[in-house]
């Protein structure tokens, strides 16, 4: 049984994308030499809505890629399910460009590690910037986001839900209860 609090809906989620974009475009003095780069699966809808947003305010049309970390993650072969592979779509020159990392829920950093590693068989970045929409703490490795939506601590029993109109048919944030 799990019990859910709403923390961001529809309004409260474009807000915040509207703010990092601005903070995205503010810390590197604009959009030339950015490139997105989503994270399978919410991380990429997250980096379509910020193109859409810094095309908007800065009349430009970045790069985009999705990136899938699947075949990088350290768990990869210890994981009891069969993990659910597709494709990284990267179809521009990462090399001297300035990423920007996206995804929705920051953890244990196991999973930007895994991003990073797959990053560097596509180039070299001259910087790799992480955003993140929540920050839930409880840090495995010494990874720490440059663009924070939401700090939100939670407990071992707890857990952050992205719902996403386009998979989810919603925009909405939940911290969710988990009983054992």
């Amino acid at each position: 049984m799990e019990k859910a609090t709403k923390i961001l809906d529809k309004q409260g989620l474009d807000r915040v994308l509207t703010r990092i974009s601005h903070e995205i475009l503010e810390k590197n003095k604009g959009s030339e030499n950015l490139v997105l780069m989503g994270m399978k699966t919410r991380g990429e809808f997250l980096a379509n809505r910020i193109f859409e947003k810094i095309k908007q305010i800065e009349n430009i049309k970045l790069p985009l890629g999705v990136l899938d970390v699947t075949l990088y993650r350290d768990d990869f072969r210890t994981s009891l399910k069969q993990p659910q592979v597709s494709v990284s779509n990267i179809t521009f020159d990462i090399n001297e460009k300035a990423v920007i990392l996206i995804d929705d829920v920051l953890y244990t950093g196991r999973t930007v590690r895994s991003a990073l590693n797959a990053l560097m068989d596509f180039g070299r970045p001259e910087s790799i910037q992480l955003f993140i929409l929540v920050d839930r703490g409880h840090r495995e490795l010494p990874i720490r986001a440059d663009y924070v939506g939401k700090n939100i601590p939670t407990s071992q029993s707890q857990e952050i839900k992205l719902k996403m109109e386009e998979v989810d048919g919603e925009d909405a944030l939940y911290l969710v209860e988990i009983n054992n």
